[in-house]
C-alpha cells in the first residue's frame, strides 16, 4: 500500500514555504511519504516535525544536503530554503534524476543556463512553486504557440505611496506586505519590486522566452497570478486566492490534483473588480535593473542577486534606508566585470566576492 505515496524530501522545512508545504501534506497524508527534512537554523522546530512527520532522516544546516539529494528513493525533492545554499543540492538532485518542487529563486537566478540544461539532459522536470510561474505553468498547454508570458505584481506597500514616503520608509512599514505571507527578504523585495525582477530571470529560464517577450504588470489584488498570450491572441490567465498552500500544492502533487487545504470554490463577484496598471520603473528601478542584468547574461545576475541580498540584510538591520537598495545594488552591477558562460564554481566565487564587496561599501558609507 506504502508504495503509492510519493516520496518527498523537503529542504528548508523550518522555512516560510516548508512549514505550510507540511500543512498541505498533512492533509494529502495518505498521498506522501516524507524522505527527509532539513531546516536552517530552527532546532526546536525541525525536531517537532520530525516528531510530527518521522521522516527517514533530518538535518540542520547544510551538511547532510548532498546525501538528501542523492537518495534515489525520492520521487520529488521540495527546494523551499532561500539564498544560494538551494543550488548545489538542486544539481545533485537534477544528476541523480530526481524531480524538483522549486521555490528557491536563486537556483535560477544564479545560474539557470547550467541547472536548465542538466534537467533536459537528465530527463527531470523542475515544477515551479512561486505562484506566478506556478500560473504560467499551468496555463501554457503547447509552449510553441505562446507569444509572452504576463507576470503580475501586487505592487507591494509602496504601490500608493510617494517617492518620498519610498525613501523614508522605515522597516516596519518595508515588511506590511498587503497580499502576502512572506519571509522577511522575500517581503522587501516585494517593497522594491526586486522581487519581481528576479522573477522575470526565473521565467525567462524556467520557459525559455527572452526577456522582450517577458511582460511584468501590476495587479494589487493579487487574485490573477499571472498569464501568458497566444499567437493569435488569445490570453490565458490563471486566478485563485492569494495563498501559498495551491502554488506548493500544485508542484508536489503535479501532474495530479487533489481537494487540498485551500480548496474552495472561487466567488467572482465577491472579488468585484480586478485592476492593472504598469508598474512605475521611476519609483521601482529595480525591474529596469533586472531586465538590463538578464539579458547581459552570466555573471550579471549573480552580481545582481548578491548585491540586493546584502544591501536587503543592511537595511533590515537598520544600517541603510530602503532606496539605497537599489543604490548600492546598481552601483555593483555597474562596476562588475561579467563573465559570459561560468562554471559552477565561478558563479559561487563572483556571489562571494560582490558580497564581500558589498558589505564593505555598506560600512564606509
Amino acid at each position: 500500500m506504502g508504495s503509492n505515496k510519493r516520496k518527498i524530501s523537503i529542504i528548508g522545512s523550518t522555512g516560510s514555504i516548508g512549514t505550510q508545504a507540511l500543512e498541505v501534506i498533512e492533509k494529502l497524508k495518505d498521498k506522501f511519504e516524507i524522505i527527509a527534512l532539513a531546516g536552517g537554523h530552527n532546532k526546536e522546530l525541525l525536531q517537532k516535525q520530525a516528531d510530527k512527520f518521522k521522516p527517514k532522516y533530518t538535518c540542520l544546516g547544510e551538511e547532510g544536503l548532498e546525501k538528501i539529494c542523492s537518495d534515489k528513493e525520492n520521487d520529488i525533492i521540495l527546494v523551499a530554503c532561500s539564498g544560494k545554499i538551494g543550488l548545489r543540492p538542486t544539481l545533485t538532485a537534477i544528476k541523480n534524476g530526481i524531480d524538483i518542487a522549486l521555490a528557491n529563486k536563486e537556483t535560477l537566478v544564479m545560474a539557470g543556463d547550467i541547472v536548465m540544461a542538466e534537467a533536459k539532459k537528465h530527463g527531470v522536470k523542475i515544477i515551479p512553486v512561486d505562484s506566478e510561474h506556478c500560473a504560467i505553468h499551468q496555463c501554457i498547454k503547447n509552449i510553441d504557440q505562446v507569444e509572452k508570458l504576463i507576470i503580475t505584481a501586487s505592487g507591494g506597500p509602496f504601490l500608493h505611496k510617494s517617492l518620498d514616503d519610498m525613501k523614508n520608509a522605515t522597516v516596519e512599514q518595508a515588511l506590511a506586505h498587503p497580499r502576502w505571507n512572506m519571509g522577511k527578504k522575500i517581503t522587501v523585495d516585494s517593497a522594491t519590486l526586486m522581487n519581481k525582477g528576479l522573477e522575470i530571470i526565473e521565467a525567462h529560464h524556467l520557459f525559455g522566452f527572452d526577456y522582450d517577450k517577458i511582460d511584468v504588470v501590476v495587479h494589487p489584488q493579487s487574485i490573477v497570478h499571472s498569464a501568458i498570450e497566444y499567437k493569435d491572441g488569445s490570453v490565458i490567465a490563471q486566478l485563485g486566492l492569494p495563498s501559498m498552500h495551491i502554488p506548493i500544492q500544485y508542484a508536489i502533487t503535479y501532474p495530479e490534483r487533489y481537494e487540498g487545504i485551500k480548496s474552495k470554490s472561487f466567488s467572482f463577484s465577491e472579488i468585484a473588480r480586478l485592476d492593472f496598471e504598469k508598474p512605475d520603473l521611476e519609483k521601482f528601478p529595480t525591474v529596469k535593473l533586472a531586465y538590463e542584468m538578464g539579458k547581459l547574461g552570466g555573471t550579471a545576475t549573480v552580481c545582481m542577486n548578491a548585491a540586493n541580498e546584502e544591501a536587503v540584510f543592511a537595511f533590515l538591520d537598520g544600517k541603510i534606508k530602503l532606496y539605497n537598495i537599489y543604490e548600492i545594488t546598481k552601483k555593483m552591477c555597474d562596476e562588475h566585470t561579467v563573465i559570459k558562460q561560468p562554471t559552477i564554481d565561478e558563479i559561487f566565487a563572483t556571489d562571494k566576492e560582490i558580497r564581500e564587496k558589498t558589505k564593505n561599501y555598506i560600512q564606509n558609507l
